[in-house]
């Protein structure tokens, strides 16, 4: 009776696995297992001291209080600035919106733009709450796959086949969750060669995990290409770089007819992003990237561990090298059909419950970032964390 009084919008999506296998993993330990969770995105780090400080402070100065929907004016123009220095993008204050997280970014711009029976073109592996959240809006999501041979990145000839009438939105990561991957400027640049031709398709670029990269190379914003810049809308956060996760404070960059619808919806929806977190964003981003540079190379660090223990354990396979974010998504379909601890494993969920079951290691399926061959492991836990867990899966899948 209770699930035919829910409407059908909800209906249509299914619960985050990636929180869904976190919630298992926190379940485990209460009843006493010992867990290793690689499942989260969320760096193990504490905000940098001089962050602290900032919150603290706002809070002894009385920013107790609602702020203006779109965000307080002087962390807008901070986040300006932020832009014009690290991605040489011009946005004003009216242009940007400060949301509860960038997940609430995402959503507003998904709901000032979708009817239903639109389509958004989503390339694949992709974050897992874009698929959802499109489907919530009535809309189709259109997946273009990829394949790890080509670093998990489209041709500009498959976006040009995926374009139709009904085209309405193109939403991608770079640096990519769950992939690593990042799109060079002259693959951008090709991309963006085939989105002028279509001036009717917005583009969300989803940087959040700008500052975690690994490259020489700055990350490249789409946006910079000037026939396109009115099509883009940039959306980053505080969250992943700053350890910030629990803070709720992300942004976008966009055409002031989009900021203002998306600041139409969230006067209804939250008002606005918590007070005391947008003073400490304000510190944040205008604080040097280098002052967080030690938890980059932490960070490199340990993906350079993973891909090297991943080598050494049969039937994983990852021949490409993430430059960016702190995932690996290798493959794993080679135990497919194998019979594993009395099971046989279909799918890469199967395997997923398997690692958590038998190993006690929290990962999340392939599935979930519309590739089914694949495991994603993040490696945003400690080193120690991280060795313990992969000599558990190594045994685990030694003794099958």
């Amino acid at each position: 009776m209770e699930n035919r009084l829910l409407s059908q919008r909800l209906q249509n999506i299914s619960f985050s696995q990636t929180i869904a296998m976190a919630a298992k993993a926190r379940e485990l330990k209460k009843r006493g297992y010992d867990i290793i969770n690689l499942s989260l995105g969320e760096p193990d780090f504490s905000p940098p001291n001089f962050i602290l400080n900032a919150a603290k402070k706002a809070i002894d100065e009385g920013y107790h209080y609602y702020t203006p929907v779109s965000g307080y004016l002087d962390l807008r123009k901070v986040i300006c600035e932020k832009f014009y220095r690290d991605n040489h993008l011009k946005y004003t204050p009216s242009q940007i919106v400060v949301s509860t997280g960038a997940k609430q970014a995402i959503m507003n711009l998904l709901l000032s733009l979708l009817n239903k029976n639109d389509e958004v073109i989503i390339p694949a592996p992709y974050w897992v709450s874009y698929y959802q959240m499109v489907r919530l809006c009535e809309s189709y999501p259109v997946v273009i796959p990829t394949t790890m041979e080509n670093n998990f990145k489209i041709h500009p000839e498959q976006l040009e086949r995926a374009i139709t009438s009904k085209t309405k939105l193109f939403i991608f990561s770079t640096p990519c969750n769950p992939t690593g991957s990042i799109y060079s400027y002259q693959e951008l640049k090709d991309l963006s060669n085939i989105f002028k031709k279509h001036p009717e398709v917005m583009i969300l670029s989803d940087e959040i995990y700008e500052y975690i990269s690994y490259s020489k190379e700055p990350v490249t914003s789409i946006a910079i290409f000037p026939d396109i810049y009115n099509q883009v809308i940039t959306l980053n956060g505080i969250s992943k770089a700053f350890s910030m996760t629990g803070w709720r404070i992300g942004y976008i960059g966009a055409p002031e007819w989009i900021s203002k619808s998306c600041d139409k919806i969230q006067g209804q929806m939250t008002s606005c992003a918590n007070s005391i977190a947008q003073r400490a964003a304000i510190c944040a981003l205008k604080s040097n990237p280098s002052e967080i540079e030690y938890m980059i190379k932490k960070f490199k660090k340990r993906r350079d561990l993973v891909l090297n223990m991943i080598k050494k354990i049969d039937g994983f396979q990852l021949n490409n090298k993430p430059d960016g974010a702190f995932y690996v998504f290798p493959k794993i379909s080679f135990f497919f059909g194998k019979k594993l601890h009395g099971k046989i494993i279909k799918n890469a969920d199967d395997f997923s419950e398997l690692l958590l079951n038998k190993a006690r290691v929290a990962t999340v399926s392939g599935s979930a970032f519309g590739n089914d061959e694949c495991l994603r492991i993040s490696y945003a836990s400690s080193e120690d964390k991280i060795i313990e867990a992969f000599k558990r899966i190594k045994k685990t899948l030694t003794l099958i």
